[in-house]
């Protein structure tokens, strides 16, 4: 009747058990000290991240066929990778089409509140220019 495979309910180590524990760290290179896991505050790089930079959000009419588009432009220091990212974010939350033509975001209707508020969470500052 007895199992000799049968798995201990006596607790056995706890849930604070490191296996790296007993690992040794000479001949490592000094690693980055990493803040508390508790701390509950999210570490944010610098003042770099509060403001980074005026971007105009337009809308436009002549020359589309009558159809009305969102143009955001004015990117400083930011890539073609990162526009596209934006966008994708924009179309998503508007539900429409859009695309990155010339360095500027082009998002399918008057969607301007929409597209503010998300440049607001990318740390952007919009300014609704031109009518």
């Amino acid at each position: 009747m007895g199992n000799p495979e049968r798995i201990p309910t006596d607790g056995g180590q706890g849930f604070g058990h490191n296996p790296f524990g007993a690992l040794s760290s000479e001949g490592l290179p000094p690693g980055q000290e990493s803040p508390p896991a508790d701390s509950g505050q999210r570490s944010e790089p610098g003042p770099a991240r509060k403001n980074r930079g005026r971007v105009d959000i337009i809308r436009q009419k002549a020359g589309r066929g009558g159809k009305t588009v969102t143009v955001i432009k004015g990117f400083v220091g930011i890539g073609l990778p990162e526009k596209e990212q934006l966008a994708k974010a924009m179309q998503k939350a508007c539900g429409t089409g859009g695309t990155v033509k010339n360095g500027q975001i082009e998002i399918q209707g008057d969607k301007r509140q929409e597209a503010a508020r998300i440049l607001c969470e990318a740390n952007f500052r919009p300014v609704f220019a031109g009518g």
